[in-house]
């Protein structure tokens, strides 16, 4: 484990993630905007000017932030009408992960993942869980940044469009049989591929240069007892999330649909089982704007 509970990509696994990112093709290379994107925001010296410089070069990917900050999503008050503005409104932090938001969407395009799903289920799977994991945050009053949360949840999945990528039959073969109920899905990831999709996740995100906390969320969402204490209610709000919009069946919901809510994670993220039927009641309505504002088409 590294020093914020990353895990251990050494052998045995090493071989299998390698060769993974090595047949991941284009979807292993970060667009050049958006690592610049995430390096500027690493760089304690930037500014939101530079900011400002580096999304201004690229029209489509102004235009998409644009569309998120003035979606319901966010419900500003007035129209926003330049980046400038979005950027004192909103911060540095989450213009950045609304800019990376729309930069990855691009990738959850084209074929089946079998069994009837195709990778905009997975992206649609990945929107709800950013959407539920902010509304968890908000309603738990977690400390820790909202925007960070919502985009942990958007790239939680990232190591399923590696498998998809780079191993199609086997994922075929897994989402048939864990829809056969012959596994869950882990299991059936380690015994089919001999690796998961979260440590898929976590190569690709490394290799991306995003930020260790991110990383280590991502490869461990589903075993956030594993993560470093300072990131364990990080990790909770995203399994929980996982969790829920597994059991509400949006999009690609069969990662987590082993797992159960339980009331030790509620305890974990300080939320209790009465809180819980409005959270679900507010489910639909947030993961609907999450959706409009970030819709790829």
């Amino acid at each position: 484990m590294g020093s914020l509970g990353t895990p251990d990509l050494a052998a045995p696994n090493k071989p299998i993630i390698d060769e993974a990112l090595k047949k991941a093709g284009d979807i292993a290379t970060l667009p050049e905007v958006t690592a610049k994107i995430i390096e500027l925001v690493e760089d304690p010296s930037s500014t939101a000017r530079d900011m400002h410089e580096l999304i201004k070069t690229d029209p489509s990917l102004s235009a998409r932030v644009l569309k998120v900050v003035n979606s319901a999503f966010y419900g500003l008050p007035g129209q926003i009408a330049s980046v400038d503005r979005a950027i004192v409104l909103l911060g540095l932090s989450a213009v950045k992960n609304i800019a990376i938001a729309a930069s990855i969407s691009r990738m959850f395009k084209g074929q089946q993942v079998g069994a009837g799903f195709t990778a905009k289920d997975i992206w649609k799977h990945s929107v709800a869980v950013g959407a539920a994991g902010r509304l968890l945050a908000k309603e738990c009053g977690y400390a820790g940044a909202g925007e960070e949360v919502f985009l942990a949840g958007l790239i939680h999945d990232l190591g399923i469009l590696v498998e998809r990528q780079a191993f199609p039959d086997q994922l075929t073969q897994i989402v048939e049989r864990c829809m056969t109920g012959c596994g869950d899905f882990i299991t059936l990831e380690e015994e089919i591929l001999g690796a998961t999709h979260e440590e898929f996740g976590m190569a690709i995100t490394t290799k991306w240069k995003f930020p260790k906390n991110l990383r280590a969320v991502i490869g461990m969402h589903h075993h956030p007892e594993n993560i470093a204490p300072e990131l364990r209610t990080f990790g909770d709000i995203i399994h929980l999330a996982d969790i829920l919009c597994c059991e509400q069946k949006i999009g690609f919901h069969l990662t987590a649909a082993h797992e159960e809510i339980t009331d030790e994670l509620l305890d974990q993220v300080g939320l209790t089982r009465a809180q819980f039927p409005g959270i679900v009641e507010s489910l639909e309505e947030v993961v609907s704007n999450a959706e409009a504002c970030l819709a790829t088409d």
